[in-house]
């Protein structure tokens, strides 16, 4: 259904940068952001004298799992163009409106174009090789309800190594 309304990436992107720096700091992170446009990262969080860099992206809940892409676009004259983060940030972090939460995921234990973060269980009973969500839960919102509760922080979240 065309609704008319031209989709604002920059404003999508915004609330979840937003958001991430929100539950990042919830949890105990520094974070800074780096001045200009230019950078590979969004983010830098620094835990216990330790610096690492965060690419921000959006996830979109689909069939049980958060999605998200593992690469940045750009269109030019000449075309449009995908660039991998492979050996440029050290995790990504995702923000997810349908799921109302917030991950970190190390860059090395996602595929080069598409992360999935498996939120319910399968339906044909399928385990092996799935990437769990909550194994990278930074922090869980209450969704619609809109009251945010602080018992949602998960102990991975709180440890979680740079």
């Amino acid at each position: 259904m065309d609704t008319g309304v031209k989709r604002n990436t920059k404003r999508t992107g915004d609330i979840s940068e937003l958001r991430l720096m929100h539950d990042l700091v919830r949890v105990g992170y520094l974070v800074s952001i780096p001045f200009g446009e230019d950078h590979r990262y969004d983010l830098v969080i620094e835990k216990d004298g330790q610096f690492a860099s965060v690419q921000v992206k959006t996830g979109r809940l689909r069939k049980g799992s958060v999605l998200f892409n593992c690469f940045s676009s750009h269109t030019h004259r000449g075309g449009s163009a995908c660039r991998m983060y492979t050996g440029e940030i050290d995790f990504f972090g995702i923000y997810c409106p349908d799921t109302d939460a917030t991950y970190l995921v190390p860059i090395g234990e996602v595929p080069v174009q598409l992360g999935t973060l498996r939120v319910t269980p399968t339906r044909n009973g399928q385990c092996r090789k799935l990437r769990w969500a909550h194994k990278y839960l930074l922090y869980q919102g209450m969704g619609a309800v809109g009251k945010e509760r602080e018992d949602d922080v998960t102990p991975m979240a709180l440890e979680m190594p740079l």
